[in-house]
């Protein structure tokens, strides 16, 4: 035997059913301090400044990762 049961309701009808609590305000006013934290962020940025900040470990992590895979192949990674 199969039995369907379509429930149409509003997530906010279905928390309330189940006695959940309502936390809507409480998720606005959190999202909005993300994004005003966000946007402060943003706006102290510029492109140089963020180029900086992530080249030298992009460049350091890439020779890292060279020196790994020579010494998986058996070749000296000092000796070029």
């Amino acid at each position: 035997m199969k039995i369907n049961v379509d429930i149409d309701c509003t997530p906010q009808e279905a928390r309330t059913f189940l006695g959940l609590p309502d936390v809507e305000k409480m998720q606005e006013a959190v999202m909005a301090q993300l994004q005003a934290r966000m946007m402060e962020n943003i706006n102290s940025l510029d492109p140089e400044s963020m180029m900086k900040t992530w080249l030298p470990a992009g460049i350091q992590g890439m020779e890292q990762m060279q020196k790994m895979f020579l010494s998986q192949f058996g070749m000296d990674p000092t000796k070029k």
